[in-house]
């Protein structure tokens, strides 16, 4: 869903050969030594996450004489990282001592045994405290305990063509306050500029995740509370009016014609269309987005150069459907450093942990990673500020930014809900029928753990 892409190269200091060792699996138990598994970069020559681990290894390495760190790079897509994980995991012999969880997959892990709390460590780590209250709970489970640290996270807005928005006569300071002032903009537009897409929300199953994260969920959270899952009863809700509502949101997009042609946002490719063509050619209006946007166009390792973004697109918050407080929505995701419960040093593991998340070493990995600062010391940073336009504005919405929730049924429930998009917007069914449709599926999604919720 988030694209990972570097800011800039380490020094070929950083790179030069040392004590660290490179794996394609843990084995055994060496009390001196700390294994590692994290999600090996793509990017080609540029391996920020990589180069990163390592450059921390290193300095772990150095003020802790005689300990070392076991690499264990996966090279995977997602998904076969998350099983490979798993699969090292439920063995000693296997396990590695610290482990990149996906905030996702974590409470699937929990409930399977995989990984034990880490209450006890954060209860003295004065650092704790530097840590956004909404971020810390990315990793807490039902059972009230903490499974991972962050190590940054990413917010979702409202990204706008100021171009388009002075020929379509919109203020460059758009801020909509609820959903009706959204469309309005939109219709505007395509009254005002034809030949531009007015509105982006991704939708359906094509784009996975990112339809259901970025396009419903951002409309879901600022109906109500407890829209999708009920804390209180621990139960998925049915009959909900605001999943009804967001369903006849995305139907107002698509069957007015304020986004993009039906078969264009179905497609498996979308949000690269969005991020490549649609944007920097100034043929979209107002996009639905993440905050990593802008990182792809930087000249120095952005995928698609764009120097004159900063100038041409504007941010605004996505509001909630009628302005209720807080007027506005964010989702966050983001990953977490865990420890495995059959690591077989997790107290080594743990200080390697706190060597990640010292503040410089915190604000290394936002500027290097284009991360969204979950630190409150590093999000004030004049550094982590100046690292991409607009920066601040996506890291002022953590505080109000929502975590998906994170409990083994969501993959199953997320499925539903792209289906649901997409029945409504391909016009096979009505925002009533697919909800309807989306709620008869739940109860044997979830067995049976469901609350009406009107």
């Amino acid at each position: 869903m988030r694209p990972t892409a570097p800011l800039i190269l380490l020094t070929a200091a950083i790179l030069a050969a040392g004590s660290l060792t490179a794996c394609g699996s843990g084995s055994g138990s060496d009390r001196n030594t700390v294994k590692v598994a994290f999600i090996k970069d793509t990017n080609g020559k540029v391996l920020v996450r990589d180069q990163y681990i390592e450059l921390v290894a290193r300095e772990f390495e150095k003020a802790n004489p005689g300990k070392k760190v076991k690499l264990i790079p996966i090279q995977a897509s997602e998904n076969d990282y998350y099983t490979k994980i798993q699969q090292m995991m439920r063995s000693p012999k296997t396990a590695p001592d610290l482990v990149y969880e996906d905030t996702f997959l974590v409470n699937s892990d929990i409930k399977a045994g995989l990984l034990r709390p880490l209450d006890p460590y954060l209860a003295t780590w004065h650092d704790w405290a530097q840590f956004e209250p909404s971020a810390k709970t990315a990793a807490k489970a039902q059972d009230g305990r903490t499974y991972g640290v962050p190590d940054g996270t990413d917010t979702r807005g409202l990204w706008f063509n100021k171009k388009i928005f002075k020929k379509a006569g919109l203020p460059a300071d758009w801020r909509p306050k609820n959903w009706d002032e959204v469309l309005e903009a939109a219709r505007t537009v395509k009254d005002k500029v034809p030949g531009v897409v007015p509105l982006n929300v991704f939708t359906g199953k094509g784009a996975g995740e990112a339809a259901v994260m970025q396009g419903f969920e951002m409309l879901l959270y600022g109906t109500g509370k407890d829209q999708l899952y009920d804390p209180g009863t621990k139960k998925w809700v049915t009959g909900s009016k605001g999943f009804k509502d967001s369903l006849e949101f995305l139907d107002t997009v698509y069957r007015e014609k304020l986004g993009p042609d039906v078969s264009d946002a179905l497609s498996p490719n979308i949000q690269t269309n969005v991020a490549a063509e649609l944007l920097p050619e100034g043929k979209l209006a107002i996009d639905l987005d993440g905050s990593w946007l802008g990182q792809q166009w930087q000249k120095t390792g952005g995928g698609n150069p764009w120097p004159e973004w900063p100038a041409t697109l504007g941010q605004a918050p996505f509001p909630t459907q009628h302005g209720a407080p807080p007027g506005k929505v964010s989702l966050a995701g983001g990953w977490v450093w865990s420890v495995p419960q059959r690591s077989q040093q997790p107290g080594l593991a743990w200080k390697l942990i706190k060597t990640f998340q010292t503040r410089k070493n915190a604000l290394e990995w936002c500027v290097r990673g284009a991360q969204i600062a979950v630190r409150k010391d590093v999000a004030a940073d004049p550094r982590y500020l100046k690292s991409v336009p607009r920066i601040g504005f996506f890291t002022g919405l953590v505080k109000i930014s929502r975590y998906r929730p994170a409990l083994p049924a969501y993959p199953k429930v997320s499925a539903a809900i792209g289906e649901a998009m997409e029945a409504v917007t391909a016009g096979t069914a009505t925002p009533g029928r697919a909800a309807k449709d989306y709620d008869e599926q739940l109860a044997s999604l979830v067995d049976g753990r469901t609350v009406a919720k009107p």
